[in-house]
């Protein structure tokens, strides 16, 4: 009876395993739906520095110093470019899609470290991307409405979540 427990509780193990994966996944989607090349910038940056084990997967190459370089360098300029008066809204078809397919890659990289599937990350990374476009568009419209202040603070708050979030999530 003993064994079937233990077999019992390694397989919820697994399970909450997997739905974490997922859940990490949906999260680094968001934030690519809130800075849609911040999001691949930092899991550029965990693959290189070895927090992400990309290695032997059709993703490895995100962990190159060339992919880092770039993905930092758009990242930055993302940053800026996202104050200017003239920058296209985050819901408008390019921008989504941009996020939705940052946010796939991002979340298939961050399933195939688990060995999970790359294509279930995908999704979930892009339906992350979908929702932190549109809830972070709401929500710093509404803050900067309803606070009547700048929209540069709430787009640099933005920022700061954006970063933390990302980091937060590749170090898990």
């Amino acid at each position: 009876m003993r064994s079937l427990g233990a077999r019992t509780g390694a397989a919820v193990r697994n399970e909450l395993f997997v739905n974490y994966v997922f859940v990490l996944a949906i999260g680094i989607g968001i934030v690519a739906g809130l800075r849609s090349l911040m999001a691949p910038a930092v899991v550029a940056w965990a693959a290189h520095l070895g927090w992400l084990n990309l290695h032997g997967s059709p993703l490895a190459f995100i962990g190159s110093t060339t992919a880092v370089a770039i993905f930092s360098l758009l990242a930055i300029g993302e940053l800026v470019a996202d104050k200017l008066p003239n920058t296209p809204k985050r819901t408008a078809i390019v921008p989504l899609l941009a996020r939705i397919v940052l946010g796939g890659l991002c979340g298939a990289c961050l399933c195939a470290v688990a060995g999970k599937s790359l294509l279930a990350g995908a999704l979930l990374g892009g339906t992350g991307g979908v929702i932190g476009a549109f809830v972070g568009y709401e929500t710093r419209k509404r803050l900067v409405n309803s606070l009547h202040i700048k929209d540069l603070v709430v787009a640099t708050c933005e920022d700061l979540v954006a970063i933390v979030l990302a980091f937060f999530l590749v170090s898990r």
